[in-house]
């Protein structure tokens, strides 16, 4: 597994970056990854596509940030 910071966090990121939670899929944590996905969908269909970018960068700054040593 990798730690804060590294490689397979950044891919991550960018994965995020594309999808929100595709970043978390990638790092195995499925129920996060939905959990992303949905929120997503919500905040591009409630704001009528004026905030789904929060939780892209939400989705990619969690996903590069994660530890799964903590």
């Amino acid at each position: 597994m990798a730690g804060k910071g590294s490689t397979a966090n950044v891919i991550a990121a960018i994965c995020s970056l594309i999808a929100p939670g595709l970043g978390q899929l990638t790092q195995g944590r499925l129920g996060k990854a939905l959990w992303h996905f949905v929120l997503a969908i919500a905040f591009w269909a409630l704001s009528f596509g004026t905030l789904g970018w929060v939780m892209h960068l939400w989705s990619a700054f969690e996903a590069a940030t994660w530890d799964p040593y903590k």
